[in-house]
């Protein structure tokens, strides 16, 4: 496996992004009040608000781009056992997101957020502004994205489902060649308006706080989910999770469930209560399918941010929307990079109603705890396999004899 290099890594470069944004905004602030200082502000205020323009152009593309396709290739090998599969993965993913909103609900107002517009400095107005409107709004993305994803496995489409394919890539290209590159240019433009303005000083702490409490809450639902796995299958969940030490830690190193696939297989194969044949079936769609660490995550520092930025936390109404349209996409999501919250850049904007120094700061924190978000994933993917055991031995579905893949 190849192993990433830490200091051309995406984390790296948002961490750098954030310090030289902050200390830059520091700057600003002290020596605020002559020319050349409100220049810079305008240069920046104005590229802040053209690289979100740009951003925000794209979250249409990137629901289409995945979601669609996503449900095309599923419903094409469609079976009880892969409908089984989605479910349980649909359910942990919610029920992840719910914790997380119950738990925000209790914590948050403990955490002695102040309100971010109290005694800031006003920032200039952008010098030009260049406006780039989205092809559609993004909830008629992600119904389009069901529907043709649906209709296209239902009349089985070869040509819409390969076009669908292709369509991915290419917007698979967009966001790696595009998107990341300018992100950490955006967020340092966020964090430099933001030191300038007073919020980073006053808030820094509340972020540290956050997130050990999402730390916590990654075991506290792996626990609840290997708990109930073993209720349900009667095998002992310690004999799995003893096994799962180096997919926890691979996936921490590479913040990738792609690049965990291979240990997390072998992981699993050494797993007694684990079908072989579940093993090979449940362990790469859970990889791509099940990201209730990722989501668990986005949840808890969304309520965060809206309540640093603006005040208030989004009404229980609003986030039961959120949670539930959450774990749509975090089956669609899979391939992006920076995970569930770039692919759902679109709930967050038009669900929770997030500007662009929301957007950054939710980016920004999320990529920065990642790689735990991503353990918990990988991790939870064997109570998930579990549960499939524990419905075949239920349902009497014979076990399928296949060779051992060869890692």
């Amino acid at each position: 496996m190849k192993k990433n290099n830490f200091f051309t890594s995406l984390p790296f470069k948002l961490l750098m992004g954030v310090f030289l944004g902050i200390c830059i905004g520091l700057v600003l602030n002290y020596a605020d009040g002559n020319a050349a200082t409100r220049a810079i502000l305008n240069v920046v205020v104005t590229a802040k608000y053209i690289l979100g323009q740009l951003i925000n152009f794209c979250v249409p593309l990137i629901i289409i781009g995945f979601i669609a396709p996503s449900i095309t290739k599923l419903g094409g090998h469609a079976s009880r056992m892969l409908g089984v599969a989605i479910v349980i993965a649909y359910v942990s993913s919610l029920g992840a997101a719910l914790f997380s909103t119950v738990s925000g609900y209790a914590l948050i107002p403990h955490l002695s957020i102040s309100s971010a517009a109290d005694k800031l400095k006003t920032l200039p107005d952008v010098v030009f502004e260049l406006s780039i409107p989205q092809i559609m709004p993004v909830m008629s993305a992600l119904v389009l994205s069901i529907l043709l994803g649906l209709a296209a496995a239902w009349t089985k489409a070869d040509l819409i489902a390969a076009f669908l394919d292709e369509f991915q890539k290419v917007v698979l290209a967009i966001v790696s060649k595009i998107i990341i590159p300018i992100l950490p240019f955006f967020i340092g433009l966020t964090f430099c308006s933001l030191a300038y303005e007073g919020t980073i000083t006053k808030q820094l702490p509340v972020f540290l706080k956050v997130i050990v409490i999402v730390l916590v809450g990654h075991f506290i639902w792996m626990t609840l989910l290997y708990v109930l796995a073993g209720v349900y299958s009667g095998e002992n969940p310690l004999d799995i999770i003893k096994n799962y030490g180096p997919a926890y830690l691979t996936a921490v190193g590479t913040m990738s469930s792609a690049a965990t696939l291979a240990v997390a297989l072998q992981c699993a194969e050494k797993c007694k209560p684990l079908r072989k044949d579940m093993v090979q079936f449940g362990i790469p769609l859970f990889a791509n399918i099940h990201l209730c660490g990722s989501v668990l995550t986005e949840v808890f520092f969304c309520m965060t941010v809206s309540k640093i930025l603006y005040d208030t936390v989004p009404t229980p109404g609003t986030m039961i929307l959120f949670c539930v349209l959450l774990g749509v996409f975090a089956i669609g999501a899979p391939g992006v990079p920076g995970g569930t919250v770039m692919a759902s850049l679109g709930l967050i904007t038009g669900v929770l109603g997030f500007g662009d120094s929301g957007t950054a700061l939710m980016l920004t924190i999320f990529a920065l705890q990642d790689s735990f978000g991503t353990a918990c994933n990988v991790t939870g993917d064997g109570a998930l396999t579990l549960i499939l055991t524990g419905y075949t031995k239920r349902h009497n579905i014979e076990e399928q004899t296949i060779e051992r893949i060869d890692l």
